[in-house]
């Protein structure tokens, strides 16, 4: 360990875009061969390794004062979580399927019992394959439908390519199919004969569809569809009656999806809608027609159509759902006698249930002020149940079981915390802060009932902000450890999701992207007016990016935190969008704008990006984490983002970087390994608020 502090080598660099010249003396951390180091860390030029090393022996050095303390926020997470746990069975004919954990364990036992009772069997033993990797994450694990073969997909990189294997469920063994590269779903044709998988290209995008029949060559394999569009993600999942194979090309405002009949599965791909730019559609099938959830004809919130498998193209369209402007439909599933949908009305979620017979509508409905629902349709097609989860940040996650004929409801599992938890000692609310132009930013707060809201208290900033995602009001174990300790935790909603409605994710990207960023400040200072915390005992949090985010706040107001975490962040945003060969970039010009082909999006891109405005001044404490072998934030750009931020901040405020040299996007592997960088994290924002 060394308390020196690290400083990356200056090699100048320079490119020019529109007449508009870039600088940028840290462009050699991006190794030349970053595809191989996805693949074979262990390949990275020893120079980078070198640096990124340094930085860790750094952040390990200066954080060795709260050792004591990870170690207690650690166990009191892990104290929190059920480690004999297992999720609530799914049924499918003849047997129930479920996932759990043994005592200690960090990986699943994938199992499945007789519906009725029985003994349980195990059918893929997560903990054995995990022998001897520093890395391990299941991808898929999908049974065929006579329920004799499992197949599973497995990452031991954290690069997200994924290798399927298929298990005979009566003997044990595993057969000799053996697929590499894929993105890690896998869906099984009709008569169980044939696998479709996605595959991955050498740039780590998902560009092909593939047929696979069990027992022949790979090579052999049969592309079913090729996206030639480097814009577009192509994927394959089946509709919930299972009788259609859905191949589904999506960037983040364009579909377009094809089908094939499960029980024919060497048929051609049948086309729904050619892809329009800015229609977005996904498809169930319920009865011979198609239910398609579309923004279509001036949809922004979405509806619902239906149109008949036959001839399914855009003119034989008509409302099922109308569009209703302010109310965000979600996602659909379409069970024999029941349609049900996920909607989002006024910031929160709600579920509603509508009997395909007659058309009567009812709502799932919940009390609490903020809160986190979902749905879930399960393997089976011909029933009455559905599954919901509900919890809030007070309460612990419900699972109950909804009868959409009876409306009864059957708590199921309610999450059991095992060194106790009494939500009566908790207070969640649900604010608005007010945005430079006049929007309702909603804020969800979670605090200890017993914390002084006389502007003492420290709080923790989260937020998020792109692809439309939401962040649930939801329970969390991890996050409490900091509320015991007097924290205000607070969720700001910002734009750039999807809180209220499409046109908050539309008024949060392209050239409207700095609206997230003033709507988090707006949180913050709205909190601080409201005396729930004060300036400068903000620790604002995170990731992938939301991380972009961080950046952009610690640049316009560094004043307002004591500290920022950011968790693989996308902060080098202008360069990595001019640079066509990395995974993401084309499918990302739709979200952040194209500043190859566009001088405006290179201007508007280059006034925020947090990279290239790190200036000569003060900042606040920073945690950066990165991972070698992530695919999506590559680790370079945390990496040059601390490189640029040493050279040029003022201050003596802690800043440090964190490469997890075995990991990808996702962190550590495992279920409680991830708990140590929690813990770690943690304790960096007890230490800059002084609650350490």
């Amino acid at each position: 360990m060394t308390d020196s502090v690290p400083a990356a080598a200056r090699k100048p660099y320079s490119d020019a875009h529109h007449g508009r010249a870039r600088h940028d003396d840290y462009a050699w951390l991006r190794a030349h061969n970053w595809q191989q180091v996805m693949r074979e860390p262990e390949t990275l030029d020893a120079d980078i390794r070198a640096y990124l090393e340094a930085e860790n022996a750094y952040t390990e050095a200066q954080l060795a004062p709260t050792k004591a303390l990870q170690d207690t926020l650690f166990a009191e997470i892990k104290g929190r979580i059920k480690e004999d746990d297992s999720s609530v069975p799914s049924p499918d004919g003849p047997f129930a399927y479920y996932s759990r954990w043994e005592q200690g364990a960090e990986y699943p036992l994938y199992c499945r019992r007789p519906r009725d009772g029985g003994d349980e069997a195990i059918i893929l033993d997560g903990p054995k394959l995990a022998e001897g990797t520093s890395y391990f994450r299941i991808g898929d694990a999908a049974h065929s439908h006579d329920h004799r073969l499992l197949a599973y997909s497995v990452d031991v990189a954290g690069s997200e390519y994924f290798t399927v294997r298929v298990k005979n469920l009566k003997t044990g063994a595993l057969l000799t199919d053996e697929i590499p590269d894929t993105s890690g779903g896998v869906v099984w044709s009709a008569d169980d004969t044939t696998l479709f998988y996605t595959v991955l290209d050498a740039n780590h995008r998902p560009c092909k569809v593939m047929r696979h029949r069990l027992g022949t060559d790979v090579a052999e394999d049969v592309c079913v569809y090729e996206e030639k569009d480097a814009g577009f993600f192509v994927g394959v999942g089946q509709t919930q009656s299972g009788r259609l194979i859905l191949i589904d090309s999506h960037d983040h405002q364009t579909s377009e999806i094809r089908f094939i009949p499960s029980d024919t599965p060497e048929s051609a791909p049948v086309l729904i809608a050619e892809r329009t730019d800015g229609h977005e559609y996904d498809v169930e099938e319920w009865e011979g027609q198609l239910i398609i959830r579309t923004n279509r004809d001036g949809a922004e919130d979405f509806k619902l159509v239906q149109a008949p498998l036959e001839t399914p193209g855009l003119d034989r369209w008509t409302d099922l759902v109308p569009h209703r402007p302010g109310t965000l439909l979600l996602a659909h599933y379409a069970l024999k006698g029941h349609l049900a949908r996920l909607e989002r009305h006024a910031g929160l979620p709600r579920a509603i249930i509508r009997d395909m017979a007659s058309g009567e509508e009812h709502a799932i409905a919940f009390d609490e002020e903020a809160y986190s629902l979902g749905l879930s349709a399960g393997y089976e097609y011909d029933t009455t149940q559905i599954r919901f989860t509900y919890s809030s940040m007070t309460t612990p996650s419900e699972q109950y079981d909804y009868d959409m004929a009876t409306r009864g409801r059957t708590l199921l599992k309610r999450q059991e915390v095992p060194s106790g938890h009494e939500p009566a000692d908790y207070v969640t609310r649900r604010l608005m802060a007010t945005a430079p132009d006049g929007e309702q930013v909603p804020v969800s707060l979670l605090y200890h009932k017993d914390t002084p809201l006389d502007g003492s208290a420290p709080c923790l900033l989260y937020g998020y902000g792109a692809y439309g995602i939401t962040i649930p009001a939801g329970f969390s174990v991890a996050r409490l450890s900091l509320v015991d300790r007097g924290f205000v935790h607070a969720i700001a909603h910002i734009r750039g999701g999807k809180d209220k409605g499409y046109q908050w994710y539309r008024q949060g990207k392209l050239k409207q992207k700095t609206n997230t960023f003033t709507d988090f400040i707006a949180a913050g200072e709205h909190l601080i007016a409201e005396g729930f915390t004060a300036k400068g005992r903000i620790v604002a949090q995170g990731g992938s990016a939301g991380g972009m985010l961080m950046g952009a706040v610690a640049n316009m107001r560094p004043d307002l935190f004591a500290g920022i975490v950011a968790e693989v962040p996308f902060v080098d945003v202008l360069a990595t969008m001019l640079d066509d060969t990395l995974p993401l970039t084309p499918p990302e010009w739709n979200e952040w704008g194209n500043p190859i082909a566009d001088v405006d999006a290179y201007d508007w891109i280059a006034a925020y990006s947090p990279y290239d405005n790190v200036e000569a001044k003060d900042y606040p404490a920073i945690f950066a984490l990165g991972g070698l072998a992530d695919p999506r934030v590559t680790y370079w750009e945390p990496a040059k983002w601390v490189a640029k931020l040493r050279a040029l901040k003022t201050d003596d405020n802690l800043l440090l970087l964190k490469t997890n040299m075995e990991a990808g996007h996702g962190g550590k592997s495992g279920r409680f390994e991830g708990l140590h960088e929690v813990a770690e994290v943690f304790a960096f924002c007890l230490l800059v608020t002084g609650k350490a």
